[in-house]
């Protein structure tokens, strides 16, 4: 029985690869236009948030979210999630309506065809230089003014330890919406990590739940205050996922 699994689960994986793939290609001359300049990425966001839930799909998973707090169509945020999968950016596209701008490690840029337009149409870092950065800002305060979000996975990494809860937040995220002075929007993945880990004879298709929380204020707040801004959000978020496995 645990042979067939395997030989399931190693398809089930090379099926989520070939989608994310070929459905890239197949959208490749659309995605060239609309990454090509600012003004068309909310046309771009769309497409994007179609593409997610179309892999979710091939891949047997669908989204339950619940929103503590109305997102407004009109305003800017910073979207924050904790990381523990692959599919974690499908589920924030198909989670986050308004059109929102993910920064991500350089090393997403060498992927196969997917790392090219992630390169056009994201802010990436290199975490180890200064001056990239110091760019992310730059970049982060162009994209607000074209009333764009920004969407951080504040861990930086998925941690390699499966079972760490929450690995400690960078603080990226918490200086850019103090300096923008926009709300932080804290949201918990659930299932990500059961559904599609990073261990390769693990996960199957299933429910994804996330929850979007009451949002964090930063009007006001200065970068003095980043520190226990950044501790808010960890531990709302902690505290939400260690609940849910306590009633799982």
């Amino acid at each position: 029985m645990k042979l067939f699994k395997n030989i399931f689960r190693t398809l089930w994986r090379a099926w989520f690869y070939c989608l994310i793939f070929f459905t890239v290609l197949f959208a490749l001359p659309v995605l060239l236009i609309t990454t090509a300049h600012d003004k068309f990425y909310k046309t771009f966001y769309k497409i994007a948030r179609a593409w997610g839930k179309t892999i979710m799909f091939g891949m047997g998973f669908w989204s339950e979210v619940k929103e503590l707090q109305k997102i407004d169509d009109s305003k800017s945020y910073m979207f924050i999630a904790n990381h523990t999968s692959m599919i974690d950016v499908m589920l924030m596209l198909s989670a986050v309506k308004n059109p929102c701008v993910f920064v991500g490690k350089e090393e997403l840029t060498k992927i196969p065809l997917f790392g090219y337009i992630f390169k056009r149409s994201s802010i990436t870092v290199n975490r180890g230089d200064a001056s990239s950065r110091k760019d992310v800002y730059f970049e982060a305060q162009k994209r607000l003014n074209n009333g764009m979000s920004i969407c951080i996975f504040p861990e930086g990494l998925v941690p390699e330890d499966e079972s760490v809860v929450l690995s400690e937040f960078k603080n990226g995220a918490f200086r850019l919406a103090i300096e923008h002075q926009i709300p932080i929007v804290p949201i918990s993945f659930y299932d990500c990590k059961k559904r599609l880990s990073y261990t390769f004879f693990s996960g199957g298709p299933g429910k994804l739940r996330a929850t979007i929380h009451s949002f964090i204020q930063t009007e006001g707040k200065e970068l003095k205050d980043r520190e226990a801004v950044k501790k808010e959000a960890f531990n709302l978020i902690y505290n939400d996922l260690i609940s849910d496995l306590k009633n799982t």
